[in-house]
């Protein structure tokens, strides 16, 4: 059975959408099958593996709707052996359509139940807010990883989204876990950097990884080329940094 993890962060700019596009493609160079959900309207995960958002008849937001089937919209082994389940700006307007919908928070749930045994791992990419599209990724996951980015406000919000995974885990998924907090865009030139890990490490009761993403210019291209790290840039150091955390969740499972 997969595991399902949601990467979580209300905060923008964290490097979610990069976690979650580079972490999927380094599980599948570890050859595991997996099934990335853009949870987000921005539809930058979609992209980022060089689907066009925008010219596709079926994506997340027609699933939630009850449109089409989970099947319907699965683009498939798009790199290697990850499947993308898209999405596009359609979906900001998923929270007016669900309001009266008494299972809403449950809806990506079901839907992912037909498919989850099919894959190792699922990485839902959340958007950056505690939404209804951030409730149905938590009440739908496993675990939450949350990235925080090395910089000054980087504790900013961070027990509001500890106390959102709490809430989620008493009321509606009792076996929702975190999968931990994994740092990103660290500078090793900066003092600020190093700081800041200190400081999240010595206030946070939380499983850390030890894998430290590298604010990497070639990181940062590799979206622009519809290309995760591993195909952009093998070698960088981008790259190796995502397949050492893939080795860690590997080894969380």
């Amino acid at each position: 059975m997969g595991k399902i993890i949601a990467i979580a962060n209300q905060k923008g700019g964290v490097g979610k959408t990069t976690t979650a596009i580079n972490l999927s493609a380094a599980l599948a160079e570890k050859g595991k099958k997996v099934l990335v959900i853009d949870a987000d309207p921005q539809g930058n995960t979609t992209s980022g593996f060089g689907i066009e958002k925008n010219e596709l008849d079926n994506t997340i937001y027609e699933l939630l709707l009850g449109e089409c089937s989970v099947g319907d919209c699965i683009v498939k082994n798009i790199c290697d052996t990850v499947s993308v389940l898209p999405s596009n700006v359609n979906l900001a307007a998923v929270e007016i359509e669900l309001i009266d919908d008494e299972n809403r928070n449950f809806i990506l749930k079901k839907e992912i139940d037909w498919v989850k045994d099919s894959y190792d791992y699922i990485i839902i990419d959340c958007p950056p807010s505690l939404s209804i599209l951030t409730i149905n990724a938590m009440t739908t996951a496993d675990s939450v990883l949350v990235p925080i980015q090395c910089e000054f406000y980087a504790l900013e919000g961070l027990g509001q989204l500890i106390h959102t995974v709490n809430l989620v885990k008493e009321r509606l998924n009792p076996t929702l876990d975190m999968e931990g907090v994994v740092f990103t865009m660290y500078d090793a030139r900066t003092n600020l950097s190093s700081q800041v890990v200190e400081n999240v490490k010595s206030v946070l009761n939380q499983k850390i990884f030890e894998t430290v993403i590298p604010r990497n210019v070639r990181l940062a291209e590799a979206p622009s080329h519809g290309m995760p790290i591993n195909k952009y840039d093998p070698k960088s150091a981008g790259a190796e940094s995502y397949l050492t955390l893939a080795d860690e969740i590997i080894k969380n499972k």
